[in-house]
């Protein structure tokens, strides 16, 4: 087998500071939703919407991962988890997080992300679109709990919401 050229890591993260020493580590919604949606359209072009999509979870759970690791590797305390994942997400511009429902025992949560990254102040499509989101938020229930977990979106700004609902569903 060849060696993959880009097989993430957290090092392609890079040194902000180094990098970036006057504009920081910050850009604008619109320059990364223009990277998204150009590689949608691309990949989609090529693969199919089916593909795309399936690649976008793959690519969002892969992230959850990596971001688990990085920032709450030693969390053992669901609570302290989603309140630290809570304040992070909104630090960083990704979206505002509300857990809804949760039911360890059971298996099942019910969150949403308001000010979504991905979808706040599209226009509606009349489809889900952030599945790059729930493979996000797969990754990082399954880096928690060490159990699967299966995310479906099933309210976003796209079809008319104004916030983004996840169900999040351990597989059994």
């Amino acid at each position: 087998m060849t060696e993959r050229k880009y097989r993430f890591s957290w090092n392609l993260i890079g040194d902000l500071q180094l990098g970036r020493p006057n504009l920081g580590p910050y850009t604008r919604v619109e320059v990364y939703r223009l990277m998204q949606f150009t590689f949608r359209d691309v990949m989609e072009d090529d693969l199919g919407t089916e593909k795309t999509d399936q690649l976008f979870y793959r690519a969002g759970k892969l992230a959850g991962v990596a971001f688990y690791r990085q920032y709450f590797n030693d969390l053992k305390d669901l609570n302290e988890f989603i309140r630290q994942l809570q304040q992070m997400l909104k630090d960083l511009g990704v979206g505002i997080l509300r857990m809804e429902k949760v039911d360890m025992e059971q298996g099942l949560l019910i969150l949403t992300v308001s000010e979504d990254l991905d979808c706040s102040g599209l226009p509606e499509f009349h489809y889900e679109i952030c599945k790059y989101d729930e493979g996000f938020i797969a990754g990082l229930l399954e880096s928690f709990s060490g159990l699967p977990f299966e995310v479906k979106e099933v309210d976003c700004w796209c079809t008319g919401d104004r916030t983004c609902r996840f169900t999040a569903e351990l597989v059994r």
